[in-house]
């Protein structure tokens, strides 16, 4: 999996706030409620495990469920797998898997995002007008790569049983996705080498965070 570097500059103005005196009411419930916590005896606990027994939580992952989510497919889309999907298909994937949370023609609905949606030609704005208007945020409108979309519907969807559709159909899906933007034709195939030359609308929109964190983890 690839590394995922997280800035914490809040976390530690968040620290910096709270790290007072030993004498504050908050250190002082901490500490106790760090006494109790080493000093807890499961084998005490009414219809625990026992004496120095741990609750039996949980299996051990197994390699075919590991295997599922060992993946990321990166802006470059050198990951991408064999396979390919077109837009007619994409549709009918899309209706039986993804409709019923994104809406028929990817509108979204009262919990789940919209996915469809594209300014007119004639517009009286641009469509990247996030940080001065309510414009809601699409594939069409925002995402920055079409390989990223394939990796987040593969992992991430259909929402009950994540992980679950051929590659065949992910990449059916993507290709009705973006042809519903108005990102490729109706009428395309998509694959792993077609995909990696679609360019999004909003790819450039965005740029490389190059920010270090402030503060070291130990």
């Amino acid at each position: 999996m690839r590394p995922i570097h997280v800035v914490c500059t809040f976390a530690a103005l968040a620290l910096c706030g709270c790290s007072g005196s030993s004498n504050t009411p908050n250190a002082a419930m901490n500490a106790s409620s760090n006494a109790a916590f080493t000093s807890y005896d499961a084998g005490k606990v009414p219809g625990g495990p026992g004496a120095k027994q741990l609750y039996a939580l949980g299996h051990p992952a197994a390699d075919s469920a590991i295997a599922v989510m060992n993946q990321d497919i990166g802006s470059d889309g050198l990951e991408l797998p064999d396979g390919s999907g077109t837009v007619t298909r994409g549709a009918a994937v899309y209706a039986a898997q993804c409709s019923q949370c994104h809406g028929a023609k990817g509108e979204g609905l009262p919990t789940f995002p919209k996915l469809v949606g594209r300014d007119s030609a004639d517009a009286p704005k641009p469509e990247f007008q996030f940080s001065t208007t309510n414009k809601t945020k699409t594939i069409g409108n925002y995402w920055p790569y079409a390989t990223t979309l394939f990796d987040y519907i593969k992992r991430a969807m259909p929402f009950a049983t994540p992980g679950s559709m051929t590659d065949d159909d992910v990449y059916a899906v993507t290709a009705y996705l973006l042809s519903a933007n108005a990102i490729i034709s109706d009428t395309a195939t998509l694959n792993a080498a077609t995909l990696r030359a679609v360019r999004m609308p909003a790819r450039d929109r965005f740029v490389p965070d190059n920010r270090k964190p402030t503060i070291t983890i130990k």
